[in-house]
């Protein structure tokens, strides 16, 4: 049996780049956003009990994503409805990915939204990518696209850092990235050791 490890962390934290440091370590990882995108594509799983709730959410055989948002913000009953959707083919897409990788000792699951979602309950262990609110603010306002009002939406969508640090079985905080790779190390070695054992 492989472990399980649920990755997650707050917007700006650094969970991409320790997802990538676990794959390069050639553990695999389930990324919950591009799954999201797989059943949004041309052909995937989503497109068509999308375009049966709201028609004007889907394109050319794929979900558009700004139709979405929109129908969103004017229908207080869409994102219900589009979980509903949604929430069974990630899921089953996450038990496939599992399913194809039974023989590596450990699986990341990299979900950002592991413990609004409940889904930590589902997991060996959660890590915590974690750094402090400053940095936290300068990395996701140096993106293009952020705003101030963005990221105070984002954020009061997310479980706050500090109950996530506290909920979490490990924490890595990824202020530099030769340290943050050296923990992510140490972790494989710890969870592949002590799974074996």
């Amino acid at each position: 049996m492989s472990y399980i490890l649920g990755l997650t962390g707050s917007i700006g934290m650094g969970k991409s780049t320790t997802a990538q440091f676990f794959r390069e370590a050639g553990v695999p990882v389930w990324d919950a956003d591009a799954a999201v995108h797989r059943i949004y594509a041309k052909g995937g799983a989503a497109v068509e009990p999308i375009s049966k709730v709201c028609p004007d959410a889907t394109a050319i055989g794929k979900v558009d994503r700004d139709a979405l948002k929109a129908w969103i913000a004017r229908d207080d009953t869409a994102l219900a409805q589009l979980e509903k959707i949604v929430h069974p083919l990630v899921a089953a897409d996450r038990a496939d990915f599992i399913a194809a990788n039974t023989a590596a000792p450990l699986i990341v699951l990299d979900i950002p939204l592991l413990f609004e979602t409940g889904s930590a309950a589902n997991m060996d262990g959660v890590l915590v990518v974690s750094v402090d609110s400053d940095e936290q603010r300068r990395r996701v306002l140096a993106r293009e696209t952020m705003t101030e009002e963005m990221f105070a939406s984002i954020l009061a969508r997310q479980t706050p850092d500090a109950e996530k640090r506290a909920r979490a079985d490990f924490v890595i905080e990824t202020y530099d990235l030769d340290s943050t790779r050296a923990d992510v190390m140490k972790l494989i070695d710890r969870l592949t050791g002590e799974h074996h054992a």
